[in-house]
This record gives C-alpha cells, sequence and structure tokens, in this order.
C-alpha cells in the first residue's frame, strides 16, 4: 500500500499525509481494503471498513503556515470533489459486488493532516460522514 516515490514535493506531502491517514483509519478500528484506487476519473485516497460502514474517505495535506490555497486541508474539499468521489466509489462498488460484508451504511469521510515545517504531524481531524 506504499505510494510510490517521488521527486514532486506536492506528491510527496502528500503521500505522507495519507500514510498518516491510514495509521490514524487502523489505529481507531478500522480494516484497510484498499488505497490510491485510480481510474480514468480520479482516484480514492482510501477505502475502509470499519464501525458498521463501508467508508470512502478524502485525504487532505496542508503545510501549517502555508499561503497557498485554502486556509485547513479540509476546506481544500470542495464540491466539485465530492462529486467526484461520489461517482469514483459507485464505480469501485459496481466492480466489487461482494465488497460490503459487515457495512450497513456507507459513508464518506474526509481527513485533514497539517504538518509543521520539518514534516512532523501537527494535527490530523477525521470528520465522520463529511458530506
Amino acid at each position: 500500500m506504499q505510494p510510490a516515490r517521488t521527486s514532486d514535493p506536492r506528491r510527496r506531502l502528500g503521500a505522507r499525509g495519507e500514510r498518516l491517514a491510514r495509521e490514524h483509519l487502523q489505529r481507531a478500528g478500522y480494516v484497510l481494503l484498499e488505497c490510491n484506487v485510480r481510474s480514468r476519473r480520479g482516484e480514492i485516497d482510501i477505502v475502509a471498513l470499519g464501525h458498521g460502514a463501508l467508508v470512502f474517505c478524502e485525504v487532505k495535506t496542508r503545510l501549517a503556515g502555508g499561503r497557498s490555497g485554502p486556509a485547513g486541508p479540509l476546506e481544500a474539499i470542495g464540491q466539485a470533489k465530492q462529486r467526484r468521489l461520489r461517482v469514483l466509489a459507485r464505480e469501485w462498488l459496481s466492480n466489487r459486488p461482494d465488497a460490503r460484508p459487515d457495512a450497513d451504511v456507507l459513508r464518506f469521510d474526509a481527513i485533514g493532516v497539517t504538518l509543521d515545517a520539518s514534516g512532523k504531524l501537527s494535527s490530523l481531524e477525521h470528520l465522520e460522514a463529511a458530506f
């Protein structure tokens, strides 16, 4: 489940945030089903099962004190991204008809990760049923 190594600082930042989000979900009792699921329409960061829900999770990572984009990572998940994730989830489910073994609920979560200038975790916010 490790993302490919890259020299692009934005991709490295995103990969670090996704790793921290995966670790958080596992500590919280979720089972990771797939990560970085790509299709021609986009990517699902994390698909997990836990607490009676099949969860499609969007992860956004920001550096503390960064000056570009929205103030916090969760504000960066706009309407277009939410619509795209719903389409990707529908596609994922249609390709895996047996993927809901213990899930009573289908849920879209968001995890916002903020790192300090040295790359250490400053904050992680997990918003269940974000959209």
